[in-house]
């Protein structure tokens, strides 16, 4: 039996999201004062005004002289503080301009200054997104700006954790179907920021995870990778890995937080692919609480318990195996379907399927591998057919959920593969580029010279104390 990877069929789309948006064309150079983005930064009214906070307007109006200075009056008479404006010439009304403000002001502010635009201008669209103002193409799918906005990500779930198939080994087990809706309620009803709530698993959910245990950890020693195992015991130390115990997600979210800065969150069931790689922009996984039906405990046909804690979470305590989930989880984010589906593959064939080479052995990092005992020992033998991890060729490649794959993919190391996928992630077509800040725990977008100035001056600051080191070493250790 095998374990099925974590994640859905890669075919499949993801939910659509009802936006108050709109999808124009780029920025046009035709812009009154002949400014094509206007920068404004006005100190606050008041403040610690309540419910505070950015919210954004798109209107058109005539494009004429002084028609800039007139709509910023009426900001002014609502006292609403304008963060940013960009404007463009309009193709829905011809001889129009289209302007996208930025405010910082209560709802209540917000409302009010609606009312009073009506009366002037025509509103095309408010709370608007600046990644969606800012594209070039036709359309860019919406994407979380900042970490809680993953709240939206984490809650669109494909199939639902009670929801199970006819073939599903708990399927006639009505018992088990009423503890599944259990999980579902928890996930569904978790938001950022909140502490997981712990599970107090049942006699036979304890039983079930610790002949997985087992008879995996049989087998780690020679298949596993040395980074698994190096954290696997540090995992049985800090959160109570152990054969007669479930660790809690919450145990687990913390000690990731120390180790890499990933943190796991609750899900009820299968996310699409461009949900479930947002959470990894961020470092966030997305993770099953419940556990795999106890009449076939070594097989499962979707991800559970089991496989997220024994497959992905040793890995996602290494930094560099980190990073490398986070880059592809950047990479997805305003990136087309058949980009993120291109995406996916990869991450199916490396974080849930890869193999690497180490002291001139193969060694599994792949959660599916490691979760699953029958493919494990098939992916290390004779019988399995590998090739080198390129994602030019491995993005092609078809991925097999209910059998073992046909095909597996090696690296060198994690940072091989990094370098790989940041070469293949400059083939993706987007507008911007995105920057992740750590402090905010949010996703910056560089387009335009202002908002690379930004990050560079982030790095200088980083260059500076990297020199100071060095400087340090040559004086007091003569290196």
């Amino acid at each position: 039996h095998r374990t099925r990877t974590t994640h859905p069929p890669l075919s499949l789309r993801p939910f659509a999201c009802s936006l108050h948006c709109i999808h124009e064309p780029p920025l046009s150079s035709e812009l009154f004062s002949s400014c094509s983005t206007l920068h404004l930064s006005f100190s606050p009214d008041k403040e610690g005004a309540e419910d505070s906070g950015k919210t954004a307007v798109v209107f058109s109006l005539k494009n004429e002289v002084g028609c800039l200075v007139k709509a910023l009056r009426l900001f002014q008479e609502k006292h609403v503080n304008l963060n940013h404006i960009e404007s463009r010439m309009s193709k829905r009304v011809p001889n129009e301009v289209e302007i996208f403000a930025d405010c910082s002001c209560s709802k209540k502010e917000f409302n009010e200054l609606l009312e009073h635009l009506k009366d002037h201008v025509n509103i095309v669209s408010f709370n608007t997104p600046a990644h969606v103002w800012c594209v070039e193409a036709d359309e860019v799918p919406w994407f979380p700006m900042k970490i809680s906005e993953l709240d939206q990500c984490s809650h669109r779930v494909l199939m639902y954790g009670s929801e199970l198939d006819a073939d599903h080994p708990g399927f006639k087990d009505n018992v088990y179907r009423q503890r599944r809706k259990y999980f579902v309620e928890v996930a569904m009803n978790y938001k950022f920021g909140q502490p997981i709530p712990r599970i107090e698993y049942t006699e036979e959910e304890v039983r079930t995870w610790g002949v997985v245990f087992r008879e995996l950890t049989k087998l780690y020693p020679t298949h596993a990778c040395k980074e698994y195992l190096k954290n696997l015991p540090l995992l049985t130390k800090h959160c109570g890995y152990r054969e007669d115990n479930i660790p809690q997600l919450e145990d687990v979210s913390l000690f990731l937080r120390e180790r890499s800065g990933f943190t796991v969150r609750p899900v009820a069931g299968y996310l699409s692919p461009r949900d479930f790689l947002a959470g990894l922009a961020y470092r966030v996984f997305n993770c099953t609480q419940y556990v795999r039906h106890s009449t076939d405990p070594l097989y499962t046909p979707e991800p559970d318990t089991c496989h997220e804690l024994l497959g992905h979470v040793p890995l996602l305590a290494d930094p560099k195996f980190a990073q490398f989930s986070q880059e592809i989880g950047l990479a997805s984010l305003g990136a087309s379907d058949e980009d993120v589906q291109k995406l996916a593959t990869c991450y199916f064939f490396t974080i849930e399927f890869g193999l690497c080479k180490q002291d001139g052995q193969l060694r599994a990092y792949g959660a599916g591998l490691l979760s699953s005992i029958g493919e494990l020992r098939h992916a290390l033998s004779e019988k399995a057919c590998v090739k080198m991890f390129d994602p030019k060729t491995t993005c092609n490649q078809e991925c097999l959920i209910t059998t073992f794959q046909e095909v597996y993919f090696v690296s060198e190391s994690f940072e091989e593969a990094k370098e790989k996928m940041r070469e293949f992630a400059k083939t993706i077509k987007r507008p911007f580029s995105v920057y992740y800040n750590p402090y905010t725990q949010s996703v910056d977008l560089l387009k335009d010279t202002r908002s690379i100035e930004d990050v560079v001056q982030d790095l200088r600051s980083d260059l500076t104390t990297v020199c100071d080191a060095l400087e340090k070493m040559n004086t007091y250790m003569g290196i």
